[in-house]
């Protein structure tokens, strides 16, 4: 789970105690000090300014400040009080083209004249053109900090994204033409750097793994499903073509990856929807058949939720009960298995795609709320479906029909019902997987982050 950092800075020309006619001072340190701590309380860590800004001097070393640190995502510009936005817009421009998020809010209330400070500055940003987000609400409001919250993550998403290097092993898998990637294009939107390899580096690497390391994994494996493997030369390839991923992942420094599974790798060594399971189960973003877009979408996911994420198939949609059913090719974090049971063993099974064969993961998700998503590319341009979810349990007595209705009933199965305009839905999506998180909060901070980044948001 990621924690934003953000730069609290006050703002408005009747500060250092400065009274109204009536006596009491323009600027409330009690609303001032409550509205800092619920940021904090709802999981954000606070940097304070301690000069409440009025003049050209005192904006450009606060936004200096903020800008030099790092580590802090987003700014949040609060009105005391009212204000000369004139005085503050040219240094938020400035602090804006590093491409840091602002934020600005307004806590509601006559007294103090903070409306009037933030609808001044709303104003003249949207004047200038300098993207922001205005926020009008108490600190008391729970929906209020939550707008604050997630347009926080989403801003630290971006931060974390910007520099960062996605690994590609191998080329296009399975023919995708709506997962490929244009590197230029990455850096420029995203700050991604993409570096590729070659799968045979994996083999190489798989084949030097010692005994001791794989011994090393039982009481994991023992732990996330119960019982190890059965001993035979299939499975230990498949055990250690995870070890090897994880070391050449970690070595090179990679941020999230793709890899290309088959044709190649799956044929002439094993299949991945075992290391691809492990990996996201230890909290990797990452994706199969060389599809970029479905990666970018599984580190976001997997950095806002407390739960690892599954991508698989979106193998079957009930228009009438808005059902979708999404079964990976053997691959899926062994901790999402619900409570018809335990995670298990199984083969990948399909020799067509993937002659090596090789350990996957049987299982059917448990119950939670989520989201379904996906980034995929329209003529060059990025977009984001996103629609919210109940994830479900089939009835018991259901479930060997309901496993049996694909042919492959030993693969992972996620069972989503979608709250969205469900033809709206299957008109936009780009690809034939759908990405699963958990958690109601990763909504708004996907739309956020879409925001932030200049992806379209397509909200059926």
């Amino acid at each position: 789970m990621i924690q934003p950092t953000i730069g609290f800075i006050v703002y408005g020309v009747h500060k250092n105690g400065l009274k109204d006619p009536m006596g009491v001072p323009f600027i409330d340190d009690a609303i001032v000090k409550g509205s800092k701590a619920a940021l904090a309380q709802a999981g954000l860590k606070v940097v304070e300014h301690a000069v409440v800004v009025a003049t050209k001097e005192e904006a450009r070393s606060a936004m200096k400040e903020m800008k030099s640190n790092e580590k802090i995502d987003m700014i949040v510009l609060f009105s005391g009080t009212w204000v000369w936005a004139a005085h503050l817009v040219g240094a938020i421009r400035e602090y804006a083209a590093s491409g840091k998020a602002v934020l600005l809010w307004t806590h509601p209330g006559s007294q103090g004249w903070r409306p009037v400070g933030g609808f001044v500055m709303h104003g003249g940003l949207l004047e200038i053109g300098v993207p922001h987000r205005f926020v009008y609400g108490e600190a008391e409001d729970s929906a209020t900090v939550a707008k604050i919250v997630s347009y926080a993550r989403a801003a630290h998403l971006k931060s974390l994204l910007n520099m960062s290097t996605l690994g590609t092993f191998g080329g296009r898998g399975m023919g995708q033409t709506c997962g490929v990637a244009d590197p230029s294009q990455w850096m420029r939107m995203f700050g991604v750097d993409i570096d590729s390899r070659d799968t045979t580096e994996l083999i190489g690497a798989a084949a030097e793994v010692s005994p001791k390391e794989i011994s090393d994994l039982q009481p994991r494996l023992q732990k996330l499903f119960g019982t190890a493997p059965e001993k035979n030369v299939v499975n230990e390839r498949s055990i250690r073509l995870y070890i090897a991923l994880r070391k050449i992942v970690e070595r090179e420094k990679f941020d999230f990856y793709t890899i290309q599974s088959f044709p190649g790798l799956g044929d002439d060594y094993s299949a991945t929807c075992f290391a691809q399971s492990m990996m996201l189960e230890d909290g990797y973003g990452t994706s199969t058949l060389g599809d970029f877009n479905t990666a970018l979408t599984v580190w976001l996911l997997t950095r806002l939720s407390k739960e690892p994420v599954y991508y698989g198939d979106l193998q079957h949609v009930d228009k009438k009960r808005k059902e979708i059913k999404i079964i990976g090719d053997g691959a899926c974090p062994p901790s999402l298995a619900s409570k018809l049971g335990p995670a298990g063993f199984s083969e990948h099974g399909i020799p067509t795609e993937g002659e090596a064969g090789g350990l996957s993961v049987r299982l059917i998700c448990k119950v939670g709320e989520g989201v379904l998503a996906r980034v995929g590319r329209i003529n060059g341009e990025f977009q984001m479906v996103i629609t919210r979810g109940s994830i479900f349990e089939p009835p018991q007595e259901q479930v060997e029909a309901r496993l049996s209705e694909c042919g492959i009933p030993f693969w992972p199965h996620g069972f989503v019902t979608v709250h969205c305009d469900i033809e709206k839905m299957l008109d936009s999506w780009t690809n034939e997987y759908a990405c699963l998180g958990y958690g109601s909060d990763l909504y708004p901070a996907l739309v956020d982050f879409c925001e932030l980044t200049g992806i379209k948001p397509v909200l059926p």
